[in-house]
C-alpha cells in the first residue's frame, strides 16, 4: 500500500461531505418489492445516484476536487478526461465554481453525454480511443495552459467525494449487511468502502464489472494491478483498462471480491429497472442489479445496498433493450 492511499480514510470522506454541503443532492434509497423477492434478500435498497446533479455520482468527486484548489489553480482552470459522466461532473462543478473546464472525451462516447458536457459550458477535445492515449492528450493541454488535471478516479479528493455516497447510505440505513458496487477505475468503490466499513466493519462489500472489462477482478486475483486492452462494453462508464494506484489497495483491503456480468445480463437488468422499477438508468447503472438478478451473489436473507450510479441513458441503447 502506498503512503498516499494509506493516509486516505473516512475522515477525508467526512471533510468532503462538509465541503460539498448542499451543492449536491442527498439522494434517496429506493426499494422494490419485486427485486427484493427475486434475489431473495431480507431487504434491498438502491442508492439513487442516477437522480444526482449531472445524472451521476461523479459531481461529488469533481466538486470536492475543485473546491480544494487554491486561487491560482482555479484561475488556470481544470482539465479532465472521461467517456461521459466524469466529464459532466467536472463540467457542472466548474460552472458552479466559476472555473474554466476543458474535457477530453472519446469520439465514440454516447452523444447524450457529449451534448450534456458541452451544455454545462465546458470546452471539449475529442480523441480516438483506439489510437490515442487520453491521458497524454490531457497532459498536453495541462502543460500548455498550466491547468489542474482532475482524473476520473485516481485522485484523493475525487475518491473522498465519491465516498459521500456511502456516508449518506449508511447514515440513512445503519443496518446494511451487504453492499454491491460497480467497479471501473475504483473511485466509487474505494470511497464508499472507506465510509461503509468505518461505520459497519462486518459488512461484506462486493464489486461488479462487465466480463469484457474485468481488470479489477484480475487485479484482486493477482495481488497487483493488471492492465487490459481497451474493453468493449455497453457499460461505457466502467470501460477502464486498470484500477488506480490509489484505488487498488483500498479495494484490495475492503472488497470481499468482484463478480462479472455479461452484456446480455446487463441489458436484461436495464430492461427490468426501466419496466419494473420505473427508473431511468444507463447500462453502467444497471451493473449491480444485473449481478443480483443473474445470481452471481448469494444475498439470501440479508439487507442489501446497491447503487444506480448513473442515469445518462443514450436513447440508442433503448433499441438494444427492446430487441
Amino acid at each position: 500500500m502506498t503512503v498516499a492511499s494509506a493516509s486516505l480514510d473516512v475522515n477525508d470522506v467526512i471533510e468532503a461531505a462538509q465541503r460539498l454541503g448542499t451543492a449536491v443532492h442527498h439522494t434517496p434509497l429506493l426499494s422494490s418489492a419485486t427485486l427484493t423477492e427475486r434475489v431473495g434478500a431480507r431487504e434491498l435498497r438502491v442508492k439513487g445516484e442516477h437522480l444526482q446533479r449531472s445524472g451521476s455520482f461523479k459531481i461529488r468527486g469533481a466538486l470536492n476536487a475543485i473546491r480544494s484548489l487554491g486561487p491560482a489553480e482555479r484561475a488556470a482552470g481544470v482539465v479532465a478526461f472521461s467517456s461521459g459522466n466524469h466529464a459532466q461532473g467536472v463540467a457542472l462543478a466548474a460552472r458552479i465554481e466559476g472555473v474554466k473546464a476543458t474535457i477530453v472525451m472519446p469520439s465514440d462516447a454516447p452523444k447524450v453525454k457529449i451534448e450534456a458536457t458541452r451544455g454545462y459550458g465546458a470546452s471539449i477535445v475529442l480523441y480516438d480511443r483506439t489510437t490515442q492515449d487520453r491521458e497524454m492528450v490531457a497532459a498536453q493541454i495541462v502543460g500548455q495552459r498550466g491547468a489542474t488535471l482532475i482524473p476520473p478516479f485516481d485522485h484523493r479528493d475525487v475518491i473522498a467525494g465519491q465516498g459521500t455516497v456511502g456516508l449518506e447510505a449508511v447514515s440513512d440505513w445503519p443496518d446494511i449487511d451487504v453492499a454491491v458496487v460497480p467497479v471501473g477505475g475504483g473511485g466509487l468503490g474505494a470511497g464508499m468502502a472507506l465510509a461503509l466499513h468505518a461505520a459497519r466493519p462486518q459488512m461484506a462489500i462486493w464489486g461488479v464489472e462487465p466480463e469484457s472489462a474485468d481488470d479489477g477482478r484480475r487485479s484482486l486475483a493477482a495481488g497487483e494491478i493488471v492492465r487490459i486492452a481497451p474493453p468493449s462494453t455497453i457499460a461505457d462508464g466502467v470501460a477502464t483498462t486498470a484500477l488506480g494506484l490509489l484505488t487498488f489497495p483500498i479495494l484490495q483491503k475492503h472488497l470481499s471480491g468482484i463478480v462479472t456480468v455479461t452484456e446480455a445480463e446487463i441489458l436484461y437488468a436495464l430492461g427490468f429497472i426501466l419496466t419494473r422499477m420505473k427508473q431511468v438508468v444507463e447500462p453502467t447503472g444497471a451493473l449491480t442489479t444485473a449481478a443480483l438478478l443473474a445470481g452471481k451473489l448469494d444475498v439470501g436473507g440479508q439487507r442489501v445496498l446497491t447503487v444506480f450510479c448513473g442515469g445518462n441513458l443514450d436513447l440508442d441503447v433503448l433499441l438494444k433493450v427492446t430487441r
